[in-house]
């Protein structure tokens, strides 16, 4: 019975860590070694809730490594189904397209990444506080005030991602527009308003 006290890996890899002592009993399933496994390499990163919904698989990803000043080019591949309960942080894992073994970082190294979905970050673009939209149907919709008229029709929008308590619209106003921010649930289209003006 003395070959059951080798243990043989099933995969070549790196050991990332050792989590028994020479001479502590275990028992059958508890883990002694913790292998990386070599081959494709995977990028892992988090990102908080309020950015989670802006990354979908499939989605590119710029990696520079740490000590490296040119960028590859990652495919997110997993987001995490639920967030982390101490940080509420969801995981990402990102593969690398590597063809030459010998240039792929190593196994635990640290790595910059870009999202090029935020890239959009230097955009101009409209936002709008939450409390200003309202539901028109299956669409969202705002109030729109006609200055001629000082009436209000209702104008469909899309939301491109939230920003805090912020919506950041992608389509359906233009800059200049005037929308209507509180009490959107007790306003009627036609309905005449006058301009809040502090006292």
């Amino acid at each position: 019975q003395a070959g059951y006290t080798n243990l043989v890996a099933d995969v070549s890899g790196i050991v990332t860590a050792v989590e028994a002592e020479a001479g502590q009993v275990v028992g059958a399933g508890t883990p002694v070694v913790r292998i990386a496994q070599d081959g494709p390499r995977d990028v892992v990163f988090s990102v908080p809730e309020d950015r989670v919904n802006m990354i979908k698989p499939g989605a590119l990803v710029n990696v520079r490594s740490w000590a490296a000043e040119s960028n590859r080019q990652g495919t997110v591949r997993e987001v995490a189904a639920s967030a982390d309960p101490v940080t509420r942080t969801y995981q990402v894992k990102v593969s690398l397209d590597i063809k030459d073994a010998n240039a792929a970082p190593p196994l635990g190294a640290t790595v910059y990444v870009s999202p090029q979905v935020f890239a959009r970050a230097d955009m101009q673009v409209i936002k709008l506080p939450t409390s200003a939209l309202k539901q028109d149907g299956k669409t969202t919709a705002v109030w729109l005030l006609d200055p001629a008229t000082m009436t209000l029709k209702s104008q469909p929008v899309e939301i491109a991602t939230a920003d805090g308590n912020e919506a950041v619209i992608s389509s359906g106003l233009q800059p200049g527009m005037q929308v209507v921010s509180a009490g959107v649930h007790v306003l009627q289209a036609g309905q005449k308003v006058t301009l809040y003006k502090e006292r």
